[in-house]
Parts: C-alpha cells; sequence; structure tokens
C-alpha cells in the first residue's frame, strides 16, 4: 500500500508536522520539549520545510502542522506561512503572547488562505492560565485572538489540562470567552497533558502507549518520529523511543517507515490522543 492510499484509506494520518524550532519565550510547567528562552533552538531551516511540504504533497498527505518551541520567534514565519498553506492546508500552534500590530500585519496575506492559528488557552482566568503558561499570557492571548480574526484569520483555542481538572463551569467559561472572541465551538480543542517531557519531571499528565497516539509523521532537525509527542526532551536530552529515522529528505523514507509500523498495529489501537 502507497502512502496515498494509505491516507486516503484512514490508515496513516493526512497531517505532517514540523518542530520549526525549540526554543520559546515562555517555559510552560508541562512543556513537551522543555523548551524555554535558553532552550538549544534547533531550527528546521525554512527552504527545507518547504521543500518537504511539497514532498509531503506528492506523496499523497493532505495537511500540514508547524509547531516548537513557539514558531513566531523565528522572523520569515509569516512568509513561510503564506508558502505553505498554498502547499497544503495548515495549522501553527502558538502561545499568543507575541502578536504585535506589525506582526499580524505581516499576516494579513493568510486571510482566507486554508491555514489556522492555534492558541493555547487553559484556564478561564488570568490566575490559573498564568500559573501554568507564564506571566501575562492570559491578558497577551485575550488581545491577540480578537485581532487575528478581524484580519480575517482562521484561531483555534486548544486548552491543555490534567485529567478530571477542567469541570462543566469552567468549560463553560472558556467557550464563553472564545465565542466573544469570533472563535466558534468547532475550534475549541481540550487534550490532557501528556507525561513526557517537563510534565515527566513533575508528574503531570497522562502516561500512553505509542500505539494510542495518532501516527502523524513528525519532521525536526533531529530526525523523524512517530509523532508530535515523539521528539520531547527531559532533563535536556531527546527523547529516542519514537524516533522513526535519521534521514528527513526524501520524505519517502520516514514515511514509509511509518507505514510500516503502523500497518502492524490491530484495528481501533488509536485513542485519538493527539494534537489536532
Amino acid at each position: 500500500m502507497s502512502v496515498a492510499e494509505a491516507v486516503q484509506a484512514g490508515t496513516l494520518p493526512g497531517r505532517v508536522w514540523f518542530y520549526s524550532n525549540y526554543h520559546c519565550n515562555l517555559a510552560c510547567t508541562y512543556c513537551l520539549t522543555e523548551s524555554a528562552p535558553s532552550a538549544r533552538r534547533r531550527v528546521l531551516a525554512p527552504a527545507t520545510i518547504i521543500e518537504l511540504a511539497g514532498q509531503a504533497r506528492r506523496l499523497g498527505f493532505t495537511d500540514l502542522g508547524i509547531t516548537g518551541g513557539e514558531p513566531f520567534l523565528l522572523p520569515s514565519l509569516p512568509e513561510l506561512l503564506t508558502e505553505l498553506a498554498q502547499v497544503l492546508p495548515t495549522v501553527v500552534l502558538s502561545n499568543g503572547t507575541l502578536f504585535t500590530e506589525a506582526r499580524i500585519a505581516r499576516l494579513a496575506p493568510l486571510a482566507g488562505l486554508p491555514l489556522a492559528i492555534q492558541i493555547s488557552l487553559d484556564a478561564p482566568d488570568p490566575e490559573r492560565n498564568d500559573e501554568l503558561r507564564g506571566p501575562e499570557n492570559f491578558a497577551k492571548v485575550a488581545a491577540a485572538v480578537p485581532q487575528l480574526v478581524r484580519a480575517g484569520i482562521r484561531v483555534r483555542v486548544a486548552t491543555t489540562v490534567e485529567p478530571d481538572r477542567l469541570d462543566e463551569a469552567d468549560h463553560a467559561r472558556l467557550c464563553e470567552l472564545h465565542r466573544s472572541w469570533g472563535v466558534p465551538d468547532e475550534d475549541h480543542l481540550v487534550r490532557p497533558v501528556i507525561r513526557r517531557g517537563r510534565a515527566d519531571e513533575s508528574g503531570m499528565g497522562v502516561v500512553f502507549d505509542h500505539s494510542q497516539i495518532p501516527a502523524e509523521l513528525t519532521i525536526t532537525a533531529d530526525g523523524s518520529f512517530w509523532s508530535p509527542f515523539g521528539p520531547t526532551v527531559r532533563q535536556g536530552r531527546l527523547d529516542t523511543d519514537l524516533l522513526l529515522t535519521r534521514t528527513v529528505d526524501p520524505l519517502s523514507r520516514p514515511a514509509e517507515a511509518l507505514l510500516a509500523l503502523v500497518g502492524g498495529l490491530p484495528a481501533g489501537a488509536d485513542a485519538q490522543i493527539g494534537i489536532r
């Protein structure tokens, strides 16, 4: 079975993820990659991402994802996103703290393109949210999301929580917030903290087996991985338990390696715990 046939059949998820970088302006308590201002950057060159995105389309993949670190720390990201969204529908993950008026103006070409900016917001009040993510995170997200929506850019809000820590009242308040900003319910995602990276050190989150998460091909400066939960960092060291290949170009090599592994899983093994 080819990659295109596997994607069409639903055997292989259609999205390819790229870790654009590993450094971040925040140091969230549950970060998978121990990202922080002092983290080693490990940047994927924009030209590499564009080339591999084109290969992904030719192989039969249907979507792209950009994560980090904080991707918007990269000076050329607005232009890179414009190019990627013309290759395949794209989602980029962000902490929502870097959207100055100048940066939003540079994102104007994205209006109407198949692209979404997914911004993290973990609690409906500043105190709890900022305890997990960093000072003034809530206020900056609350300012940025409506501006992006007004600019014609699709925004998704992602809430990452400990199991059973988001009660109905909190969920309702979060929904009231994102609706007031112009983000519909279908673009609000709730996902669990995964016990990898910094979350593992603090005993937070859900422990999982690799078969329980979508096998979304993930490309980093260090190689290719089973999932965006794969290239995590603990105590400064890269986890390699979900490493597929050190080679990422041609993309067919890690794609075929992933497909071979997915083909050996029993039907229904995927529990859909993932970055969507």
